[in-house]
């Protein structure tokens, strides 16, 4: 179960209670609607996301960051160091995109006994791909949602996928119109289950 951070709904949230391995992301601000297990919490590891989170005791202190056994980082830093001359050209008011706060992850996790996962840029660049079938408009990277759909799909090819909290709206430079089409298509192959949401709780850099 892969749980975004717009609204959960009432099957959503009966479907992460019973779900047996839960993925949540960054703030984990759907975890009220959908309190309980978390496995794995995906993260933002670049730009002001990562920093926010970083120097949140709060964060650090959240139940389901408390509860998760890994922290998969969604950001290859090779990737985005690829990524900040050409923003810096097309988009410099995200000056700050690109910086990489993967090895203060790394530390976190040694602290507290959990692991550490870096998705892999070719996750990232196949994404890229499939998404270019569903002509986006000018955008900057895919959502942190539709990369760990993505890592998911190819880890585990034989597990089926249920969605909660995807609205596929927020940060303006996400492209989820496409996005929403290609998980469409997941669904319409069977391979997803997609409860439905409202729009996302968070537009912020990133999300």
């Amino acid at each position: 179960m892969i749980i975004g951070n717009g609204d959960i709904g009432e099957t959503g949230a009966a479907a992460v209670a019973a779900a047996d391995f839960v993925i949540r992301f960054n703030e984990c601000r759907s975890y009220a609607a959908s309190p309980g297990r978390t496995d794995v919490v995906a993260v933002c590891n670049t730009g002001r996301p990562a920093k926010a989170m970083l120097g949140s005791p709060e964060w650090a202190e959240h139940p389901a960051v408390r509860a998760a056994t890994a922290i998969w980082s969604v950001r290859d830093p090779e990737k985005f160091a690829a990524l900040r001359a050409p923003l810096a050209a097309s988009h410099p008011e995200l000056d700050d995109f690109c910086d990489d706060y993967t090895s203060q992850f790394n530390d976190f996790c040694g602290d507290a006994g959990k692991a550490h996962v870096v998705v892999d840029k070719l996750i990232h660049e196949s994404v890229d791909a499939a998404l270019a079938a569903f002509d986006p408009a000018q955008y900057v990277v895919p959502s942190s949602g539709l990369i760990v759909i993505a890592d998911v799909m190819n880890k585990f090819p034989g597990v089926h996928i249920s969605l909660a909290g995807f609205g596929h709206a927020g940060w303006e430079w996400h492209p989820f119109a496409a996005e929403r089409q290609l998980v469409d298509s997941y669904v319409a192959a069977g391979r997803i289950t997609r409860f439905p949401a409202v729009a996302s709780l968070s537009s912020s850099q990133g999300a």
